[in-house]
């Protein structure tokens, strides 16, 4: 299993221009708990850990209500992966570990 653990730099490429959060990432075993903070505010978040993938949705109000439905693969010290918001679709997220 990867170590997810971690603050992560996230940038997802949104409609709207990079939007910039933050992702603290505590696992254990297939689930995990922390907090994302960004440009458009913070929130708690959890979700799933399936081998070196995190799962989790988080729901916004700004810059309109909707739930993400956020899925990333970590490798190493960088991960990728999509951000599905609604009607927008989907939108590709990179990440660095900053520690």
């Amino acid at each position: 299993m990867a170590n997810v653990d971690g603050t992560w730099a996230i940038t997802v490429k949104t409609p709207m221009g990079d939007q910039k959060s933050d992702l603290v990432v505590n696992s254990s075993g297939d689930t995990f708990t922390g907090a994302m903070s960004g440009t458009l505010g913070s929130d708690d978040v959890s979700g799933k850990v399936e081998g070196d993938t995190l799962i989790w949705s988080m729901d916004i109000t700004s810059p309109m209500p909707m739930t993400l439905d956020n899925k990333a693969t970590v490798d190493g010290d960088s991960m990728t992966g999509t951000v599905k918001a609604g009607a927008f679709g989907e939108m590709p997220l990179t990440g660095e570990r900053k520690a």
